[in-house]
C-alpha cells in the first residue's frame, strides 16, 4: 500500500516548471561550454533536468532511474519534445553502476545523491567522468549550522547524512574535485514547486482514502514532512554544487 500510494503522490508531483528549470540552467551555465557532451543524469526520475540538459547541452543524455513509471513517462515525454534521439534510459540503481570508466564529459545529479551519501557519491561517481570532466549535485542541506531539536531529529531519521553547505564543500578537495561555483536553491522554490502541490495532493488522496485507515496512517506521515517545512524552512534546504574532476 506504501509504495502505490507513493507513486500516487509523486506521479502528478512534477509537472516541468519553468521557475524551477532556472536552477538546472544556472547550474548548466557554470561549465564551459562543451561540443555535444555526454551527460549522466543519475536519478532521472521523469526527467524534468533530464529534457533541460539535453535543450541546453545538444549532446547525448543517459537517464538513470530505478522507477521504471518515471522512465516511460519521461520517454513518452521526449519523444513529444523531439528529444528522443538524444535521450538513452537505463532502469538501475545508482548504487551498482557498471558504466566503463571515463563513460561521461558530465555527471549530473538532482536529489539524488542522499542516497549513497554526498562524500561517497563524489568518490565512487568520479571514475565515471572523463579527464577535467564535470560533476554537477543538487543536494539536500543545513542553511543554519544549530538546527532545532525538533527538526534536527526528524532529519536524523530521514537522511543522517545531511550537512551545511559549509560541510559539503569541505568534501570537494578530498575527493578528487575542484569547486567551480555553489548556490542555495530559494525558499520559495521549496514552497512553490514541491511543498505546496504536495500538500495539494495529500488532501486528494485524504479523499480518496477517506475509509483506509492504514492510508490515512501513512498520508499523516507525509503531511508531517510539509507541516515541518513550513516552520523550519530557514534552517534547511538545498544547494547546487558544481565541480571539475581534478
Amino acid at each position: 500500500m506504501a509504495g502505490n500510494l507513493l507513486s500516487e503522490i509523486r506521479q502528478s508531483l512534477y509537472p516541468e516548471n519553468p521557475a524551477r528549470l532556472q536552477h538546472t540552467r544556472r547550474a548548466f551555465e557554470m561549465l564551459p561550454r562543451l561540443e555535444a557532451p555526454r551527460i549522466l543524469d543519475i536519478g532521472c526520475g521523469a526527467g524534468d533536468p533530464t529534457l533541460e540538459l539535453a535543450r541546453l547541452s545538444l549532446g547525448e543524455i543517459v537517464g538513470l532511474d530505478m522507477d521504471q513509471s518515471s522512465l516511460d513517462q519521461l520517454s513518452a515525454r521526449a519523444e513529444e519534445a523531439g528529444l528522443s534521439d538524444r535521450i538513452r534510459l537505463v532502469k538501475g540503481s545508482m548504487l551498482e553502476m557498471d558504466f566503463p570508466d571515463e563513460s561521461f564529459d558530465i555527471v549530473w545529479s538532482e536529489g539524488s545523491i542522499h542516497v549513497v551519501g554526498f562524500d561517497r557519491g563524489l568518490r565512487r561517481w568520479r571514475r565515471l567522468l572523463r579527464s577535467e570532466g564535470f560533476l554537477v549535485v543538487h543536494e539536500m542541506a543545513w542553511l543554519r549550522p544549530d538546527p532545532p531539536q525538533e527538526i534536527a531529529d526528524y532529519w536524523r531519521k530521514v537522511y543522517p547524512g545531511i550537512q551545511t553547505i559549509a560541510g559539503n564543500l569541505e568534501q570537494i578537495a578530498p575527493q578528487g574535485y575542484k569547486l567551480l561555483g555553489h548556490f542555495p536553491v530559494p525558499e520559495e522554490t521549496w514552497w512553490l514547486d514541491y511543498y505546496r502541490p504536495l500538500e495539494e495532493r495529500i488532501r486528494e488522496l485524504q479523499g480518496k482514502y477517506a475509509k483506509d485507515r492504514a492510508a490515512q496512517a501513512f498520508l499523516d506521515r507525509e503531511q508531517r514532512e510539509v507541516d515541518l517545512y513550513k516552520k523550519y524552512s530557514r534552517w534547511y534546504g538545498s544547494a547546487f554544487f558544481v565541480m571539475r574532476k581534478g
